[in-house]
């Protein structure tokens, strides 16, 4: 048997969104920007959804979004989060049901949600495949999946400025910036996961700020800062600091002396299995010749050769 690693300290995720909960509205432009593309997927499918779960709800940004974009696409819809704090924020917020839950052990039935929404919430998550596991098993047959994820390419610009500057102060380059998941792996995750028709796409985000410091104390505000387990655990020498912020004002700011910070979202469509879902045709059953619909002529591998 071989033993589970975990890379995030979910402890330490626990504290920081507690300390952040209190501000978050000062700082969760990006949550706000996020669910409002997620609201135009939900509206996107043909039906409405009588029970839905936000799994990660932060304050009730995404249950305040469906109110002003589509007030009609859900009848019940219950708000949870990994933070005491982020629930009582949401439910001051909405007025909606609201639970305490840790995204890897999700205390649902099987087959009991019509859909599960979960907006930037999944990426410090130990065993994501696993949780997509009981994502998948806790929605009706039919049921739907929509969530948004960081992408691989999330915060190129600070990683590659701490990197840089620990290599010349420091001597060696620790964890500042957790890995994300990359397109197609989250592609692949979905499907592993049990999910029928799983469909990924990917959205670019690029936001900028007057100065590297007002991008960290954003983090710090959203609480996503570092929750790495082997990350670095003595105080940042004032000399890397300066140095990382040099690097990042040099190498990524504009003509107007604002530096860009760049988000990569992935956005993950999933349904659990149905007897009456279509299904993709077997390998040589199509009806159609894809060199017939582009008027070409159809060339074999051994011609090709």
């Amino acid at each position: 048997m071989v033993d589970k690693i975990n890379i995030f300290d979910r402890h330490l995720l626990l504290k920081r969104r507690e300390k952040a909960s209190v501000t978050f509205h000062d700082h969760d432009f990006l949550f706000k920007e996020v669910a409002t593309r997620l609201v135009d997927r939900v509206k996107d499918i043909n039906r409405k959804f009588p029970l839905a779960l936000d799994l990660g709800c932060r304050n009730g940004l995404l249950s305040n979004t469906f109110s002003e974009l589509a007030p009609k696409k859900i009848g019940t819809l219950v708000q949870a989060d990994l933070s005491p704090g982020m629930v009582t924020s949401a439910m001051l917020n909405t007025g909606l049901c609201s639970l305490v839950i840790d995204e890897e052990r999700l205390p649902m039935g099987e087959g009991c949600l019509d859909l599960i929404l979960s907006c930037l919430n999944l990426h410090h998550v130990n065993d994501l495949p696993g949780t997509l596991i009981q994502i998948c098993q806790a929605l009706k047959p039919d049921g739907v999946f929509i969530g948004a994820i960081f992408g691989d390419q999330t915060l190129q610009e600070l990683k590659q400025s701490w990197l840089q500057a620990e290599s010349e102060i420091d001597g060696g380059a620790s964890f500042r910036i957790s890995p994300f998941v990359d397109l197609q792996n989250a592609a692949g995750l979905m499907q592993r996961a049990g999910f029928a028709l799983p469909v990924a796409d990917i959205d670019t985000i690029n936001v900028t700020y007057d100065h590297p410091l007002s991008l960290m104390h954003d983090l710090k505000g959203m609480g996503e800062t570092n929750i790495l387990i082997d990350r670095k655990r003595i105080p940042t020498k004032r000399e890397t600091l300066l140095s990382a912020v040099k690097t990042y004002i040099t190498q990524y700011s504009d003509n107007h002396g604002r530096i860009s910070a760049t988000f990569e979202i992935i956005y993950l469509i999933g349904w659990a299995p149905a007897k009456n879902q279509q299904k993709a045709l077997k390998p040589g059953t199509a009806a159609l010749r894809l060199a017939d619909a582009l008027e070409t002529k159809e060339i074999s591998v051994e011609e090709k050769v």
